[in-house]
C-alpha cells in the first residue's frame, strides 16, 4: 500500500471514500437528502482549490493502482477562508443558509473526513492512514492533529484513543455532540 498527496484526477475516488464517513453532514449542508446530489457537491469541491474539500487537503491510499481510501485534513486556522466558496455555493444553488459550528480551530491540522473501501475494512488500513498523518505532522512537523469523533462510534474513538489522541472537549457538529480528540507533539 502506498500513501500520497491526492491530485485532481483522484476526486471521484476521494468523494467516494469520504461519503462514507460524512453522507449525513453532507446532505444536511445541502438542505437535501440525496446521496447523487451530496456526492455531486462533494466531486465539485475536491476538484477546485483553496476550500476544505479541495484534492490540494487530501491524502489518498493505493493498492495496486487502486485508491482504497482517502483523508480529508487541513490547517484549522484556515478553516473560515477555506468554507467561504463552499457558503457561496450553498447558498447560491441551493437556496439555504450555510452557517455550521466550527469544528476545528487554530493551533491544530483537522482531520475532516476519512474513508477505507468498505471491500478493504478491517485490514488496519483506516489506521495505517492515520499513522501516516501522525508522523507527518506530529512527529515530523510538530503540530498538533484533531478530529471529532461521533458520541455513537465507540468503534472508531477506540481506534483513536489507541493512536494516542487523547480527549479535548466536546463540539457542536450540524446539531449533533461529538468528541473532539487531539494528538500533539511530545514536549
Amino acid at each position: 500500500m502506498k500513501i500520497r498527496k491526492a491530485n485532481r484526477e483522484d476526486s471521484e475516488a476521494i468523494a467516494t471514500y469520504l461519503l462514507l464517513a460524512m453522507e449525513d453532514i453532507v446532505c444536511e449542508f445541502i438542505g437535501q437528502k440525496d446521496a447523487n446530489k451530496a456526492k455531486a457537491f462533494l466531486i465539485h469541491f475536491i476538484q477546485q482549490e483553496q476550500n476544505q474539500y479541495s484534492y490540494q487537503n487530501c491524502f489518498v491510499a493505493e493498492d495496486e493502482h487502486q485508491i482504497i481510501a482517502a483523508v480529508n485534513i487541513y490547517d484549522g486556522s484556515h478553516l473560515k477562508a477555506l468554507r467561504i466558496p463552499i457558503s457561496q455555493y450553498i447558498k447560491a444553488k441551493f437556496k439555504t443558509d450555510f452557517n455550521p459550528e466550527d469544528e476545528t480551530q487554530t493551533g491544530e491540522y483537522y482531520i475532516d473526513s476519512l474513508g477505507v473501501n468498505p471491500n478493504q475494512q478491517g485490514k488496519g488500513i483506516g489506521a495505517t492512514l492515520l499513522q501516516f498523518l501522525i508522523n507527518y505532522y506530529v512527529t515530523q512537523n510538530g503540530q498538533t492533529i484533531g478530529l471529532l469523533v461521533d458520541e455513537e462510534n465507540p468503534k472508531a474513538k477506540k481506534l483513536y484513543l489507541k493512536l494516542g489522541f487523547k480527549p479535548a472537549g466536546q463540539k457542536i457538529l450540524v446539531g449533533k455532540r461529538m468528541q473532539h480528540l487531539q494528538i500533539k507533539p511530545e514536549p
